[in-house]
């Protein structure tokens, strides 16, 4: 029988994506879902010690569950970092101990952290001790070819014991540090679920989250007979209405399933208003695409959000034109079939 955790802040989430979970990108998946918690992309400490803080951590407040994710190595940066997060108001703090790229190794952080669960810990409790906001912890299994689970046992449970911590996403994947590239590391080392599995069985006081390779709700209702929770990654974005039914079915949630009609319009009106402030709404768009795959006349559609050509337009225009693209492609299907 499936543990009742429909009241887990962790139960379901939307993985941290360079590049793509953007403030914009979050507005979307939040007009989808409104209880899957969501994550920044990393934000290292140096550009929060030395750039432009309010671009980096600014966010709408319809975005809640908000986590923000840091990458860095320094307890003392780490530390004054998580301040920034709980005086901009997000709702949990987490440290990158799991991307594998070079340019993040050259930093000392990310997935080579692995090897140092003490200094770890350090970090943790050092963030811990500056906010009273949840401090959690995003890795992977293993590093290069260590594929013993006593690694990421002893890992987990260094940083439990020592930082303090007491939730952890686990990249069911090792993070090779040499001869992959950070696309390679999310698709060649081979997915080891059932370490999650165990960790949760060896720790069961503490909150375990699985990632990597999830696409599915059968998989993730399976998975959640396992752990505390489920997070999702590319999957969400490429396909983000698989997520339209994620409220009521696993967090027990009322409210009818937006259709995708509904969740476009939603996101043309927040469109329009970036256009308003002055932000080209082109910035918002291109997290739409994955929105009608599968749907007649998808194809079209897409080609019309995505024309360079038209973002002299508003947003509710190119919508218009969208619309009638897609209808035209399906061979006059009634707008209702597409929604």
């Amino acid at each position: 029988m499936e543990i009742d955790r429909a009241h887990n802040p962790w139960r379901l989430s939307v993985a941290p994506m360079m590049d793509w979970t953007d403030r914009h990108c979050r507005v979307l998946h939040r007009l989808i879902t409104q209880h899957t918690r969501l994550y920044t992309e990393m934000v290292t400490t140096g550009a929060l010690l030395h750039g432009d803080v309010p671009r980096h951590l600014d966010f709408s407040a319809q975005e809640h569950p908000l986590a923000l994710q840091l990458g860095g190595s320094e307890p003392a940066d780490l530390a004054h970092c998580a301040k920034l997060a709980e005086q901009w108001g997000y709702d949990e703090v987490n440290l990158n101990c799991g991307c594998p790229s070079e340019r993040v190794q050259r930093g000392a952080f990310g997935a080579c952290l692995m090897a140092e669960p003490e200094l770890v810990a350090d970090c943790v409790k050092a963030m811990r001790d500056a906010t009273t906001l949840p401090v959690t912890v995003k890795h992977r299994i293993g590093i290069d070819r260590v594929e013993s689970y006593d690694f990421v046992r002893d890992f987990v449970g260094t940083v439990a014991a020592r930082g303090g911590c007491e939730v952890f996403i686990v990249h069911a994947r090792n993070a090779w540090l040499q001869g992959l590239s950070p696309k390679e590391n999310r698709e060649v080392p081979p997915l080891r679920h059932e370490m999650a599995w165990r960790l949760k069985a060896d720790f069961p006081a503490l909150t375990i989250v699985i990632n990597g390779g999830i696409t599915q709700d059968e998989q993730i209702a399976e998975h959640l007979q396992h752990v505390d929770g489920v997070m999702l990654g590319r999957h969400a974005y490429h396909e983000p209405f698989a997520m339209a039914a994620w409220d009521q079915r696993f967090f027990d949630a009322a409210a009818a399933v937006p259709t995708r009609e509904v969740i476009e319009q939603a996101y043309v009106e927040y469109m329009a208003q970036l256009a308003a402030q002055g932000v080209p709404w082109s910035h918002a768009s291109r997290h739409l695409l994955g929105l009608r795959n599968g749907q007649p006349g998808a194809r079209r559609w897409r080609q019309v959000w995505s024309d360079h050509r038209l973002k002299l337009l508003s947003p509710q225009q190119v919508m218009t034109q969208a619309a009638q693209a897609a209808q035209a492609a399906a061979g006059s299907a009634p707008l209702a079939a597409l929604a």
